[in-house]
């Protein structure tokens, strides 16, 4: 344990500094593409869509929540280190002799999935106890992709309302067209693209073959760079070609990842009530809890239960028992499947300890409320 909290420390540090320098870096950049009034204009427009995809994938967490430090680690990564990171690679393809063109088809794709993709691998290299399955990379992924596409579209947009963006003497009709194209039909694209990385990453995690572990990151970062590159490209043929791969590849490929990533959320409770009645076999939980666990509604029902009859402290009880003891179940399912961490008993002692400190506290609705 000594270990892992050194690896939070030195994981926290690491991102908060590059955090920082990309954040100054892009807020030149920023600052520097546009007058103040059509940059505010812009930040507010290209806000619109990141409420609604934050929800979208803070929705498909709820079974196991990932801390939400890290969440916002994620969008910060997204939003400042790997724009930041990006441009200065871009630059350099530009200097090292590619046209635009191909900046736009190969670099830039290879360049962000890269950079975004980089939290993703200091997740797995510092953090990797966060990392559970192919559900916790897409969500992940989809944080850090869409921190990136709020500061790209911010760019954009003062770009086309300043008329600096080389496609028209810009105005409040170039800026509406931007904001319908980049935020309202694909305000979804730079999540989706990262979230095969994410999805590689899952299945390194979740996997006992080491031939996976080593492959699956790759092939995730390279069908990532593929769709992006195929996205990029349309959008230099002209409008019918745009729409043609709009069509034909970008919402097929969101439909199916949408299709995917419910089906793995809808996976998620046999998952851990497979994995909670083994550990209550085993004596580490009483198994009558169990239901009050698995199931989301049940969960809310629990916690209500406990405000009804303890007040705030009891619903605070309640919140913690349950943490742990999810916690505890998806650590618990990893051991099961033969892909626990290192830390794994230590952990999972850690996990006990808390709730046999908490249980005599609580009841669940039916029981009878402790006196003690």
């Amino acid at each position: 344990m000594h270990r892992g909290r050194r690896d939070s420390v030195a994981f926290t540090i690491v991102v908060g500094i590059l955090v920082l320098l990309g954040g100054l870096a892009m807020a030149l950049v920023i600052g520097l593409s546009g007058a103040p009034g059509s940059l505010a204009l812009a930040a507010l427009l290209a806000a619109v869509p990141v409420g609604p995809l934050v929800g979208c994938f803070m929705w498909l967490d709820r079974y196991e929540p990932e801390p939400r430090n890290l969440l916002t680690a994620g969008l910060l990564w997204g939003a400042f280190v790997a724009t930041a990171a990006a441009l200065v690679f871009q630059g350099i393809g530009l200097a090292g002799g590619a046209s635009e063109r191909d900046s736009l088809a190969v670099v830039a794709p290879l360049t962000e999935e890269a950079t975004k993709g980089a939290f993703l691998l200091l997740l797995l290299w510092w953090r990797r106890h966060e990392l559970d399955g192919v559900l916790d990379g897409i969500v992940y992924a989809g944080m850090v992709g869409i921190g990136f596409a709020f500061t790209e579209n911010i760019l954009y947009l003062a770009a086309a309302y300043d008329g600096t963006d080389g496609l028209g003497p810009g105005g409040t009709e170039a800026l509406t067209g931007t904001f319908i194209v980049r935020c309202l039909i694909s305000p979804f694209a730079h999540p989706l693209f990262t979230v095969f990385t994410g999805i590689g990453v899952g299945l390194a995690i979740a996997s006992r073959r080491g031939w996976v572990r080593l492959l699956a990151p790759v092939a995730g970062f390279l069908v990532a760079s593929l769709l992006h590159g195929l996205w990029n490209a349309s959008t230099l043929s002209g409008t019918g070609h745009f729409f043609l791969v709009y069509g034909t590849l970008m919402l097929p490929a969101l439909v199916a990842v949408i299709a995917f990533a419910i089906y793995r959320r809808r996976s998620e409770r046999p998952l851990l009530l497979e994995a909670l009645q083994d550990a209550a076999d085993r004596g580490l939980l009483p198994a009558t809890d169990i239901p009050w666990l698995v199931d989301l509604r049940a969960r809310r029902h629990a916690r209500r239960w406990a405000r009804a009859h303890g007040g705030t402290p009891a619903e605070r009880g309640m919140r913690e028992y349950q943490a742990a003891a999810i916690e505890l179940g998806y650590l618990h399912h990893r051991y099961l499947r033969g892909t626990a961490p290192d830390d794994f008993s230590v952990r999972g002692q850690e996990h006990v300890e808390e709730l046999r400190r908490i249980r005599p506290y609580l009841s669940f609705p039916g029981q009878v409320v402790p006196t003690r």
